[in-house]
């Protein structure tokens, strides 16, 4: 078993059943690491052989008990989470979610840059299931069990969570991490996994890269100028997998990198520990 070492560093340990306890009250022993705030990814640990629903919904567990559960941008409420081991024992908790403040900007822009044309309106829904379908592999895959290292290093000019509205009308919130980087900078992968995704001219995206880590948790990268990784490539921490850049609706070189657990995302900035900005980094200021 691989000690969860990136979230014991970034992210406190809110509480924990110690298995003895739980088992004199004859409930089934859950082990939480995480905070139940938007845009967090949490893991849990439960008996080997247990069964975990989140939100009624049945989730994977590894053969080790661990599982992953993501809080998507706008998680709200109280969600339930219901274990139940393998000798019938059960345990169910609800928490609520904490919420957090986004960057909000509003902008008047000529109509044309706001919406695309309807003649890329099939295109654009073509991709998108592609995309979908990628981000909804659930493999066994324990490759988030280590730490995640930064694709890529440079300044931090967008961030998870933010959201633009334009000529009044609310766009898509931005889902990852920017980082300014020249055309052409190695991207890295954070953390092992298996490419799911490599396609070289995505409408919105452009080059767009995806690796699945397992448990339904994926990492996306976007507006690259170069693919050097295809689908069913088996890649370990640090490969490169790509070179930066500014394709599809990118008004600058940059690296967009996403993280989704199935169709939740969470911050990728949760993930990774902070990275000090290069002062002397004069590149793009608006990546987006």
């Amino acid at each position: 078993m691989r000690q969860l070492a990136w979230m014991v560093a970034a992210i406190p340990m809110l509480f924990g059943i110690a298995a003895d306890a739980a088992a004199a009250k004859g409930e089934a022993a859950v082990e939480i690491k995480g905070i139940w705030r938007q845009g967090e990814l949490i893991i849990g640990q439960v008996a080997a052989g247990s069964q975990v629903a989140f939100k009624g919904k049945p989730i994977r567990v590894g053969d080790d008990g661990h599982f992953v559960i993501g809080l998507d941008r706008d998680e709200e409420g109280e969600p339930r989470l219901e274990v139940r081991t393998a000798d019938g024992r059960t345990h169910a908790e609800s928490h609520r979610i904490a919420p957090r403040t986004y960057s909000i900007q509003k902008l008047t822009l000529p109509p044309d840059k706001v919406n695309p044309p309807p003649e890329v309106t099939a295109r654009i829904e073509r991709e998108t299931q592609l995309a979908r379908k990628a981000r909804m592999i659930d493999s066994p895959r324990d490759d988030y069990e280590t730490a995640f290292a930064w694709p890529a290093t440079g300044r931090i000019s967008g961030v998870y969570g933010s959201q633009r509205i334009l000529n009044g009308e609310k766009k898509q919130p931005h889902y990852g991490v920017d980082v300014a980087v020249p055309t052409g900078t190695p991207v890295r992968a954070p953390a092992g996994g298996i490419v799911t995704l490599a396609e070289p001219d995505l409408y919105y995206t452009g080059g767009t890269l995806m690796i699945d880590h397992g448990h339904g948790l994926t990492s996306a990268f976007l507006h690259l100028s170069q693919l050097q990784a295809k689908v069913g490539d088996a890649v370990k921490q640090g490969d490169v997998i790509a070179l930066s850049g500014a394709s599809g609706r990118a008004t600058g070189p940059h690296l967009d990198w996403r993280i989704s657990w199935l169709d939740a995302r969470v911050d990728p900035q949760r993930l990774v520990p902070p990275m000090v900005a290069d002062p002397s980094d004069k590149s793009n200021k608006n990546p987006r």
